[in-house]
């Protein structure tokens, strides 16, 4: 039986994947306390100012389908995490904006904000072919989502919204400009009316190279938006050959053009904990399967198969035999963002995005502090 959560997962990965097979400012956290004077200098020496904390950086999407595990994860590290976005909402049509199970649990929206982090839960969509194209481009249906929207984050205390929708990917090429037009005019009224209210405005986005077409556009999400979240995973995916999720000369690639037009400080860039367990034959009938970095782990453990680590891409990954069949796992650790994150440095991207809480390697916590 394919689970809802299945289906919603095979979507977003999916139309991710059909962008990257192609391929080879910050806004505030938690509002900070005012900071104390120092005590006067004595007789016997200077007074020490107090060091101030270090930045929050980090991102992370909530899963709802794991939410309890997703939140003690984001309490344990809450230190790190500016913001959380529960993947709680999914747009339906121009007016309706349905919850997932557990969505605005109040004891979670409180939790983070006591921790300091604030709370900007994301919509997604998965609409038929064309509906969401029918709404941007008509300025009386992108009234009526955004006022759908703005019903929806003054459900509960909520720090903003972040639009993660995905369906430009199979927007005909006729169509695609007069698309991407539509949403960057309601990414503009829904970041107005968000800022109005004091909340964040946040987009996330398909990655951008030198062979992708249809893509928002970044410039002018960029100039409204509070943070542009790039996803940058799925450069092998499930609908594909086995291979890196993600990959070093990948990221210079995004985040050379991703820079150009935005300001370095309003990027987060997204990061896998998760993998996939291909058949490593591509003419095996067999299931690609999702893959948590900590499922990922258990599984090498139990096969006894060697950690592998490519250096080329900067990914772990190992292979093992089920019954007569040799299957392939890559994924992503604490080693494999070590390897990543001197390119954002490089391209001047301090924030980064996690996908998702409580599935990654505890080790990367270290690693994003030292950023």
């Amino acid at each position: 039986m394919i689970t809802p959560f299945l289906v919603r997962l095979s979507r977003r990965v999916t139309v991710a994947g059909l962008l990257a097979a192609t391929l080879l400012s910050t806004a505030p956290g938690a509002a900070s306390a005012p900071r104390p004077e120092p005590p006067p200098a004595t007789a016997s020496g200077p007074s020490v100012r107090p060091s101030a904390p270090a930045p929050r950086t980090v991102s992370a999407w909530l899963p709802y389908w794991d939410q309890e595990g997703a939140y003690q994860d984001a309490l344990r590290h809450a230190g790190q995490l500016h913001t959380v976005s529960p993947f709680w909402y999914e747009a339906i049509s121009a007016g309706r904006i349905d919850p997932h199970p557990g969505a605005g649990e109040r004891r979670i929206i409180d939790g983070l904000h006591r921790a300091g982090t604030k709370v900007v839960p994301t919509v997604m969509e998965t609409m038929k072919s064309g509906a969401l194209a029918a709404i941007l481009t008509s300025p009386a249906r992108r009234t009526e989502h955004v006022d759908a929207l703005m019903r929806t984050v003054a459900t509960r205390d909520y720090d903003g919204l972040d639009l993660d929708y995905e369906s430009i990917a199979a927007t005909g090429d006729a169509t695609y400009a007069s698309v991407r037009d539509g949403f960057t005019a309601l990414a503009t009224d829904l970041c107005r009316r968000l800022h109005t209210l004091g909340k964040q405005c946040v987009m996330t986005v398909f990655p951008k190279t030198a062979t992708t077409g249809r893509i928002w556009d970044y410039a002018a999400l960029g100039r409204v938006a509070d943070r542009i979240r790039v996803m940058g995973y799925n450069l092998h995916w499930s609908g594909g050959d086995p291979g890196p999720l993600a990959d070093t000369r990948w990221y210079d690639d995004i985040l050379t053009r991703a820079t150009a037009v935005v300001p370095p400080a309003k990027l987060e860039m997204g990061l896998p904990a998760y993998g996939w367990d291909w058949p490593a034959d591509s003419a095996s009938t067999a299931a690609t399967k999702h893959v948590t970095w900590k499922e990922a782990e258990a599984l090498r453990a139990r096969q006894g198969a060697p950690y592998r680590f490519d250096e080329v891409s900067g990914t772990p990954y190992f292979t093992y035999r089920d019954g007569g069949e040799s299957r392939e796992v890559w994924y992503q650790d604490a080693r494999g963002i070590t390897a990543h994150l001197p390119v954002l440095r490089k391209h001047g991207v301090t924030n980064t995005a996690l996908w998702a809480l409580n599935f990654e390697d505890p080790k990367i916590w270290p690693v994003l502090a030292g950023g």
